[in-house]
């Protein structure tokens, strides 16, 4: 999560306190404090938790995973291309975990016959490792009509 949402949850989060608190005594002046900005700091952290690794043959984002034979092929993401892949070019079957703060993303397109999903799009803020611990090749060019 960036520092700005951090600081305005937890901002947010002193100010409901204070509210709760409006200079009561006893358990009411500190309680709210203590219940909710610990759990303000869980649920960023939980919100920023996804993990993507590759290991024992499988890619694995999060809690979805998939066998690498299957992976053929996979491309960088970074600004408009990102924007594009996600929105006019997205297709509709296409399994995204996409994450607005982390700037880039991977496409990882699928051959699965039992699956309809064509590609994967995930959000990594290490599109290169994630790449390179893959080692697909680059997608192939669609060939042009006009030629």
């Amino acid at each position: 999560m960036p520092a700005w949402i951090w600081a305005c949850a937890l901002g947010t989060t002193v100010l409901l306190a204070a509210e709760i608190h409006l200079g009561y005594g006893g358990a009411r002046s500190w309680v709210p404090y203590a219940v909710l900005i610990p759990s303000t700091v869980a649920l960023l952290w939980w919100l920023g938790r996804l993990r993507v690794r590759v290991t024992n043959g499988e890619l694995w984002v999060d809690d979805a995973h998939i066998p690498l034979e299957y992976l053929v092929a996979a491309e960088p993401l970074q600004g408009t291309a990102k924007q594009d892949a996600l929105g006019r070019e997205l297709h509709p079957f296409a399994f995204v975990v996409h994450r607005p703060w982390v700037r880039g993303a991977v496409r990882i397109v699928l051959d699965d016959p039992d699956d309809s999903t064509p590609y994967w799009i995930v959000s990594s803020r290490r599109p290169a490792a994630l790449l390179a611990a893959l080692d697909l090749p680059l997608p192939a060019e669609p060939a042009d009509a006009s030629a």
